[in-house]
């Protein structure tokens, strides 16, 4: 039976917002400069999420555009309250959409931009092509996703889930490690689709405060399926937390200065080259 779609809580994936944010700047400053078209860029954001860094897309492009889409209903109702114009004269929007039938049409955009979402798109490799069709001659498609999956945190999620306790409910909810692709992997694929590719990872060492904190991180991302699937059911929604809390205190021991929780991610920013450019 396919897993639910899981359910997000903003709340607790803003608790991180520091840390969680940096990837984003650290994309947003490899991205060119968008072409000059005589209008104001079209920004689109795929997975835009509570919009808090929707929004920073507003500074450097400041009379653009800028919509961001999203497929959770919970996570759009906390962008919402960041639409309207912006101080450059520009526009913010949000609307649903779903990253796996998103299609829009050819040279919609300048940029579109994805910040930790395709990983919860199986196959978003191959829906690359109607996105790069999507773009006007000379701009660009960057994303950022997490290539941590077989980090213990991720690993010990999987086999605790996997777990005869668990595995009847659990069993089948969880990404596994094919989830995204190495940089070299996607430089390649956009690369056959026309563009200048830079791609490239980075492992963080976020040091985080506070009582299990990774297990506060984990919560407001990869453990969503988890707490959607046992939604129904709060002892065993205490019970995993608290198995798996223990797991994660022992792979991330805390220190005087807090819990080291490194954190490897996947970059790529496409430019279309060509097509009259």
């Amino acid at each position: 039976m396919p897993a639910a779609t899981p359910t997000w809580d903003p709340h607790q994936y803003l608790r991180h917002a520091g840390h969680r944010s940096r990837p984003f700047a650290d994309l947003l400053a490899r991205v060119p400069e968008l072409p000059a078209a005589g209008r104001p860029p079209r920004v689109a954001d795929l997975g835009c999420g509570p919009g808090n860094v929707t929004r920073l897309l507003a500074d450097r492009w400041p009379t653009a555009h800028i919509t961001g889409f999203d497929n959770s209903p919970e996570m759009l109702a906390r962008a919402g309250r960041l639409a309207g114009p912006t101080a450059g004269g520009g526009r913010l929007d949000f609307t649903p959409a779903d990253a796996t039938e998103w299609a829009p049409a050819p040279g919609t955009y300048d940029l579109i931009l994805s910040n930790a979402t395709l990983q919860w798109v199986p196959g978003h490799p191959d829906l690359f092509p109607a996105w790069i069709e999507a773009l006007t001659p000379g701009g660009t498609f960057a994303f950022q996703v997490p290539g941590n999956f077989d980090a213990p945190s991720h690993v010990l999620m999987r086999d605790l889930a996997a777990s005869p306790r668990w595995r009847d409910r659990l069993g089948d909810v969880l990404r596994h490690a094919d989830a995204v692709l190495p940089p070299g992997a996607y430089l390649a694929r956009l690369a056959d689709l026309g563009c200048e590719v830079d791609a490239w990872e980075t492992t963080y060492q976020h040091l985080l405060a506070g009582e299990d904190p990774v297990l506060d991180w984990v919560k407001g991302t990869g453990l969503r399926p988890v707490l959607t699937a046992l939604a129904d059911d709060p002892g065993a929604t205490e019970a995993f937390l608290a198995e798996y809390g223990e797991l994660l205190r022992a792979a991330y021991p805390a220190t005087g200065r807090g819990t080291v929780f490194p954190f490897r991610r996947v970059f790529a920013v496409a430019t279309v080259c060509g097509r009259g450019v």
